[in-house]
């Protein structure tokens, strides 16, 4: 795997060492594409990029890319499905201010964004109830591996990439 991390907003860089988000990451990838729409599956490693953003650069890209004028928990640009190469962008205000709401610690938080936008870059999606109901299904299951509780059980909602 190739992960690329940068911080366009430093605000929680201390609480995310990058053998974390390695960590969270590579469970997901585990999880493997969507099998419905996995394609063949080419040799390769893995091209993330995670990017951790403040309000105003998610504001602008949700803006440009899905045309919704406010800043969003997790982006997900995914390029290729597998290998999967993507761009996940995260936007640490409302990440921080979700898991406040929702009485979730911060790094569990982000976690459950991570996988949510890693299983993104895999073919996943939740934009029908059927997939949606798989998708925090896989979640749930990446995120107890981990050691972390079920982010929906907890008062979380669906991401929004």
């Amino acid at each position: 795997m190739e992960l690329s991390v940068q911080f366009a907003s430093r605000e929680h860089r201390a609480q995310l060492p990058r053998h974390l988000l390695a960590r969270w990451v590579r469970a997901a990838l585990r999880r493997g594409p969507d099998a419905r729409r996995a394609p063949a599956a080419p040799d390769g490693p893995a091209r993330i990029t995670l990017r951790f953003v403040g309000a105003e650069e998610g504001r602008r890209l949700n803006r440009e890319f899905r045309r919704r004028d406010y800043a969003t928990n997790v982006l997900t640009f995914a390029y290729e499905a597998w290998p999967p190469v993507a761009d996940i962008v995260l936007c640490d205000s409302v990440v921080a201010d979700e898991a406040a709401a929702q009485g979730k610690a911060l790094a569990s938080h982000y976690a459950h964004l991570v996988v949510h936008g890693v299983l993104h870059a895999l073919g996943w999606d939740h934009l029908r109830e059927a997939q949606a109901l798989r998708m925090e299904r896989a979640e749930r299951d990446i995120l107890a591996m981990l050691g972390i509780g079920d982010p929906y059980a907890e008062g979380g909602g669906r991401g929004d990439a």
